[in-house]
């Protein structure tokens, strides 16, 4: 099957918050998508939790032709200088190319300096958190756990979980009341909801 999808790449650098993409990498992995990381060299980085990861690629060799979906997790680095700005500019060009992308955390920050959230629907930690990057899309923040708007995700730190409910639904790994269930069980702890999957064959 993985023969039969682009990868999905997940970015990694220092500081990078584990837990913001585990769901997602995870139901991806096992839905069938090859998951690559992909780093500002290929040298290894060094998570919040203290993970050494070692990249599959560098940025610069990164082409939106060549994937499926660019996901960006939060990091202390977003909001301490215009280290990760590279990966803003990245998701740019995946957008313009039809390719989506999907920010969590402090890559929601790091999107708006960018003019990504500008003309889009999206959510963050809380609106004054991007309100502080000066970008011009305030108007358009939701209160929401997650939000997709043409093709890009956003979400807040507090909600990996929303977060990959709206990535499996984007690449149509889970739809309709098997996507609900999904987000229902690791969400909420719903034991109803596991029924609904092993009924579909998603548990």
């Amino acid at each position: 099957m993985n023969g039969t999808r682009k990868p999905v790449h997940l970015a990694v650098y220092d500081t990078l918050a584990d837990w913001e993409t585990g769901h997602a990498t995870a139901h991806l992995a096992r839905a069938g998508y090859t998951v690559r990381t992909v780093a500002p060299t290929t040298a290894p980085v060094t998570s919040i939790g203290g993970l050494r990861v070692q990249p599959d690629l560098a940025l610069a060799d990164l082409r939106p032709e060549d994937s499926s979906l660019l996901v960006l997790p939060g990091a202390d680095l977003w909001d301490t200088g215009d280290a990760l700005a590279p990966f803003a500019r990245t998701a740019r060009a995946f957008l313009a190319a039809g390719v989506p992308v999907a920010a969590i955390c402090g890559a929601t920050a790091g999107l708006a300096r960018e003019g990504l959230l500008d003309d889009r629907r999206h959510t963050s930690a809380v609106s004054f958190y991007l309100a502080a990057t000066g970008y011009a899309g305030g108007e358009r923040y939701v209160e929401a756990d997650a939000v997709t708007d043409r093709g890009l995700i956003t979400a807040g730190p507090t909600e990996p979980v929303a977060f990959a409910r709206e990535i499996l639904g984007l690449l149509g790994v889970y739809e309709g009341e098997v996507l609900d269930a999904w987000y229902r069980l690791f969400h909420d702890s719903d034991p109803e909801a596991y029924a609904v999957l092993e009924k579909a064959g998603a548990a």
